[in-house]
């Protein structure tokens, strides 16, 4: 099915990023939102980054006219009962979306492809309140949309095969880098980024280095585009936490990804990032501490959060999340990775990455240190990941 037209629920951040993507490449596009105040807003914001991308030669007028001639928007949900494709992005609420689903179900014509862009829940779950499962599917883009490359695409048990294909060959027309992930709590990116918050939490918690300390080894020596800290407070600590609760729970309180204490109380003093003017860093002021710029210090912090790292690649693998190279294709298009987490065992050394596992398992003795058995048989079989 050639998809045509597009309905996007949800007039926040999110849809309206995904919004423009389908209308810059050429599909009717119906932007849907309860709030009139909401759906103005999002034009207003085309019609300001569509004129930007004119004055620096990126679109003709021409073309900005078209584009936005592409875009309608409204506060009834069946404006578009013809849609080829629904996109829900709406909050993070199970109930909400169901309910959703089940209205968009009424009138969507039944060979419609309905898409979910969660980044928690199990698309299986929100599938399943649903008379037809087979046609919904996980859809989960990065922010911003319009300019991340990467989707995750999550089919749920009931999804077809076909729907799964229809809706890779689309995003890759739309000039993204698709991947395929099973339906499992954070999909690859969520999961597998946990231990670079929460094993950096915990270096802090133990007095090894201080945020600045931290976030300088993992962008000078690690060459991560930002450190934990940085990020953390960019993306919102409350929100940031709330992702690691989510995993944490759906994992059935696997240790491997239990929540700071140190976190927590951020979020309860609303010291929640940029967004509040103080989080791990005072935006308020001009003076921070200054990093401790030992390199043998340093390379301790990166070796040690690569490893937690590079051993979560390794399960997402072993688990038959996603192949190792979607694995590594979603670290590094999803959340700019200077490298695949495997490739990058490959170039340390498996044998030396499990060894600073079974190091840390046998200091602090705590099960969130287990080397996945991936990694166990790769080094046994005196092989690499690739």
């Amino acid at each position: 099915m050639k998809v045509e037209t597009v309905t996007v629920v949800g007039a926040g951040t999110m849809g309206r990023g995904i919004a423009q993507i389908a209308a810059m490449k050429g599909c009717l596009v119906y932007l849907v939102d309860s709030s009139k105040t909401a759906l103005e807003s999002a034009m207003a914001d085309y019609d300001r980054i569509f004129k930007r991308l004119v004055e620096k030669g990126r679109m003709t007028e021409d073309e900005k006219v078209s584009v936005l001639a592409n875009i309608s928007t409204s506060t009834d949900l069946s404006a578009a009962q013809s849609a080829d494709l629904f996109v829900e992005a709406i909050v993070e609420n199970l109930e909400f979306k169901q309910e959703l689903f089940k209205a968009i179900e009424e009138f969507a014509i039944p060979e419609a492809i309905l898409a979910t862009n969660t980044s928690s829940l199990a698309v299986t779950a929100i599938a399943g309140a649903c008379e037809r499962p087979e046609r919904i599917v996980g859809l989960h883009f990065f922010n911003p949309a319009p300019l991340m490359p990467l989707v995750e695409i999550i089919p749920g048990i009931a999804t077809e095969s076909s729907v799964v294909e229809e809706v890779r060959a689309l995003v890759d027309s739309w000039g993204k880098t698709t991947v395929i992930a099973k339906d499992t709590p954070g999909f690859i990116v969520n999961r597998v980024a946990r231990p670079f918050y929460g094993e950096s939490l915990r270096i802090l918690e133990e007095g090894i280095a201080d945020p600045s300390t931290i976030d300088w080894a993992m962008r000078e020596i690690g060459g991560f585009r930002m450190g934990p800290f940085q990020l953390m407070d960019l993306i919102g600590i409350d929100i940031n936490y709330t992702v690691t609760e989510t995993v944490f729970a759906a994992f059935f309180y696997d240790p491997r990804f239990k929540p700071s204490f140190t976190q927590k109380r951020m979020v309860e003093a609303g010291f929640l990032g940029k967004k509040s003017g103080r989080g791990f860093y005072d935006y308020t002021s001009e003076i921070n501490n200054e990093p401790n710029k030992d390199i043998k210090l340093g390379e301790q912090i990166v070796n040690r959060v690569v490893a937690m790292l590079i051993n979560e690649a390794a399960d997402a693998v072993f688990m038959n999340i996603a192949t190792k190279e979607d694995v590594d294709l979603a670290m590094t298009k999803g959340v700019n990775y200077p490298k695949g987490l495997l490739a990058w065992a490959d170039e340390i050394g498996p044998a030396v990455v499990l060894e600073r596992l079974q190091e840390l398992l046998e200091e602090y003795g705590e099960d969130r240190y287990r080397p996945n058995p991936l990694l166990k048989r790769i080094v046994r079989s005196g092989k690499t990941f690739y």
